[in-house]
């Protein structure tokens, strides 16, 4: 694809106050990154030239964006002096022929839907679709297959609220169209804002061509409220997980699934129900039990679970997790961690067995250490590492030890207890 035929312009300078919310609308997430992040990702899979346009809370929006994507143009909307989507298009400079504008609460858009702008030529594209229920849309008026004018709700009469062809809210312009009309925009409506769609009304009296697209909702569904947002975690989590069961993953049960957008899955994947699996987590050839949490970790030739966590950066090969066993920033290879245990900030080698309720004690309090136990160690049960320690190859710590000592020798035996008490008759005194 030639992607020097278009430019586009998101526009995210909004405050989203129907989302009640301080968070600036297009960074509120959907499977794990903000709203406008997907729209750029799509956005840079058809043109070179992406300009994000923000006011509210605009450092914060930019600096995110800023940590996933190079090569973005921000432009800053004066929202005081000129409000509304036509205010915003006031500084933004497309290097392209041809506009696309999109808005930055359409997080569902993907480059596939928005196809049908690239291949019309006409003066002005704008999406359309139509609605049982148009309410909180502008009204697009077409006749003979063009678009007479766009009616924003709040100005519309009973005759145009009566139609049920709605603006989706995304337009093609030629650059041409753009520079003429822009600055010519007035805030003389009932908001007092600058509408984009007013270019519309401008250029049909110039005579010029304006074609409507007919789209499908589910792309180009806006999202205003919490509700919004449910529903199009909803949609995006199915084609998440539609990508990875035709990429080979099995899942059971795949509705109670949640897999977010930057995890990958290599070999021969199984997935059980309820499990839960974020950020930039790596999962090969590898079995998730159900109920069981990954990530931001990686996992190669291993299995977790049932009700097993492996919190971030947690990097495990041929590895058995077993449940509510908690893996935090630790590395562990050809380990075997059957249940009820942390092991946290940690380094554990091939071969070596943790003992149900084996605990790393990696904070004092005010820094984190690290535990590092090498091959073919064997940790019984109830055992506490306290950090920084390292226990070396060949190693057996008694159930029910405290290691507290800095290194522990290869072919040594760990023990610490203390001795037992036998009181004859306590028990019938006590109750008598």
């Amino acid at each position: 694809m030639n992607k020097d035929n278009i430019s586009i312009v998101i526009l995210a300078a909004g405050k989203g106050s129907r989302m009640k919310s301080p968070k600036a609308k297009v960074l509120h997430n959907i499977s794990g990154k903000p709203m406008l992040y997907h729209i750029i990702k799509a956005s840079q899979e058809i043109s070179d030239d992406i300009t994000v346009v923000i006011a509210h809370q605009k450092e914060e929006v930019q600096k995110q964006m800023q940590a996933y994507f190079d090569n973005i143009n921000f432009v800053v909307q004066d929202a005081e002096k000129f409000p509304g989507t036509g205010g915003a298009m006031k500084n933004v400079k497309a290097k392209n022929k041809k506009v696309l504008v999109l808005n930055g609460d359409m997080p569902l858009i993907t480059s596939k839907a928005l196809q049908g702008f690239l291949e019309l030529d006409d003066d002005v594209i704008m999406s359309i679709f139509d609605l049982e229920d148009p309410n909180g849309y502008g009204r697009v008026i077409i006749k003979d297959n063009h678009v007479q004018y766009i009616v924003e709700q709040k100005d519309a009469n009973d005759g145009e609220l009566n139609t049920t062809t709605v603006n989706a809210g995304i337009y093609a312009f030629s650059k041409d169209v753009l520079e003429k009309y822009i600055p010519l925009l007035s805030n003389d409506n009932a908001q007092e804002e600058y509408y984009l769609t007013d270019v519309i009304a401008m250029a049909k009296n110039d005579g010029l061509s304006i074609v409507p697209l007919l789209v499908d909702e589910e792309h180009f569904k806006g999202v205003n409220s919490k509700k919004d947002l449910a529903d199009s975690e909803e949609i995006m989590q199915d084609r998440i997980r539609t990508h990875w069961m035709q990429e080979g993953v099995i899942m059971q049960l795949p509705s109670t699934i949640y897999i977010e957008e930057g995890v990958a899955f290599e070999g021969e994947c199984i997935l059980e129900n309820g499990c839960r699996i974020t950020g930039d987590s790596k999962i090969i050839n590898s079995h998730i039990k159900a109920g069981s949490v990954v990530e931001d970790s990686i996992m190669k030739n291993s299995d977790c679970g049932p009700m097993a966590h492996l919190r971030p950066l947690s990097n495990i090969e041929d590895t058995h997790i077993g449940n509510f066993v908690e893996v935090k920033k630790s590395t562990l290879k050809g380990v075997k961690a059957g249940h009820l245990s942390y092991l946290g900030n940690s380094e554990i080698d091939e071969g070596t067995n943790i003992g149900a309720g084996t605990i790393t004690c990696n904070y004092d309090g005010i820094k984190k250490y690290k535990t590092i136990i090498g091959k073919n160690v064997f940790i019984g049960s109830d055992s506490q590492l306290v950090a920084p320690v390292t226990i070396e190859d060949d190693v057996m710590i008694a159930a029910g030890t405290t290691v507290t000592s800095g290194t522990v020798p290869s072919g040594n035996l760990a023990l610490s207890r203390t001795k037992m008490r036998l009181i004859q008759n306590f028990y019938y005194r006590f109750f008598s």
